[in-house]
């Protein structure tokens, strides 16, 4: 022992009080620095945030100040502000106006569509060594339809030589007729033939009809000439089996049509079920149960990828994908097809890509093209 018990005991006790208030004084600073970094992070967070919810306030406030219309609001012809113009039923007597601009008699598709069809038998086309009936592939084709608001939408597709096409474009543009497509319907073919969709809206259709006419007469379009068609050579049958719908003996050939279900709507404008929106399979018989095959498969983007497997699986040749019109609700798509084969076979892949996409059968007379 070194004689001096209390003051080691001393010493100890007050080295262990300055430790005690220096541990104190940094847990004093530890927990002050604790708090003060969750109050940093809320006044960081709270000036980044500042400007997005002077933003969000903002838009709320434009929303707001905007008048929209009431939900019950009309529409001239009845129905919701968002509801698409529905259209009406009309008779060949309300359209011959329109017919005697045309230079033509057409016929109703149902009680609501007015078609007029425009044969070029002037035109002496082959493709693959098949000589292409006017029926098959070479028809121009109109159609006009009435609103609820009075107004008139026209839609078609002509046929045009490669020498036709251009003038035949300045003259529709000149009368206010609207070119929404622009392709082929056959493959290597001989002359070359082009297919241009047409549109128009407005409330004279006898002046839509006569630009209509004036870019036809800068074709060699003939006037009608009726034909006694002669028997179809085909399994007309077997082909209506196969497909699993009865389809129509059509100026010499064998043509079956399947329109979308759903409504398809132009501009605000509800077209009458098949106007613009058909799959068209069309056989030109060849002898001993062989066809050409010609027409297109009307499809929304997720279907395009199954049809496609479809018919190159079957043997079927595409020619075309591609939109018919510029503005159609559901976005529609396009395959042109062409094939040489025994027309039963052929049948039965149509069928699965008809399964493959969300139509229904139709028969002629029932579409609007």
């Amino acid at each position: 022992m070194n004689g001096q018990p209390h003051e080691g005991t001393d010493n100890h006790d007050t080295t262990d009080s300055d430790s005690d208030r220096d541990q104190d004084r940094d847990q004093d600073r530890d927990t002050a620095r604790r708090s003060e970094t969750p109050r940093r992070l809320l006044l960081t967070t709270a000036a980044a945030l500042a400007p997005l919810l002077a933003g969000i306030g903002a838009t709320t406030a434009r929303a707001e100040a905007q008048d929209p219309a009431p939900a019950t609001a009309p529409v001239k012809g009845g129905g919701h502000p968002h509801e698409p113009l529905q259209p009406v039923t009309t008779t060949p007597a309300d359209w011959q106006q329109v017919a005697r601009a045309l230079g033509r008699e057409g016929a109703m598709a149902g009680d609501e569509a007015y078609n007029t069809h425009f044969p070029r038998g002037d035109l002496d086309v082959v493709s693959y060594g098949v000589r292409i009936s006017p029926q098959l592939a070479l028809g121009s084709h109109v159609a006009f339809v009435r609103y609820t608001d009075g107004s008139v939408l026209f839609m078609g597709d002509l046929t045009v030589t490669e020498g036709e096409l251009q003038e035949v474009t300045d003259v529709l543009q000149t009368h206010g007729i609207e070119q929404t497509a622009l392709h082929k319907h056959l493959l290597a073919h001989s002359p070359d033939v082009w297919w241009t969709h047409v549109h128009a809206h407005g409330r004279d259709p006898v002046a839509i009809a006569r630009g209509l006419r004036a870019a036809l007469d800068r074709t060699a379009t003939p006037p009608p000439n009726p034909r006694s068609p002669k028997p179809l050579d085909l399994d007309t049958e077997g082909i209506d089996a196969a497909l699993g719908t009865k389809g129509s003996d059509d100026g010499g050939v064998y043509k079956a049509t399947f329109a979308r279900r759903e409504v398809i709507v132009e501009r605000g404008m509800a077209l009458p079920r098949g106007l613009g929106a058909i799959s068209a399979f069309i056989f030109q018989p060849l002898g001993d149960g062989r066809a050409a095959l010609n027409g297109d498969v009307v499809m929304v983007a997720e279907e395009v990828q199954n049809v496609i497997k479809i018919l190159r699986g079957g043997g079927i040749g595409l020619v075309e994908l591609h939109n018919h019109g510029l503005r159609d609700e559901p976005r529609l798509f396009f395959i042109h097809l062409w094939a040489v084969d025994d027309a039963v076979e052929l049948a039965r892949t149509l069928r699965k890509a008809v399964d493959a996409t969300n139509v229904v059968s139709v028969r002629r007379g029932e579409h609007g093209g």
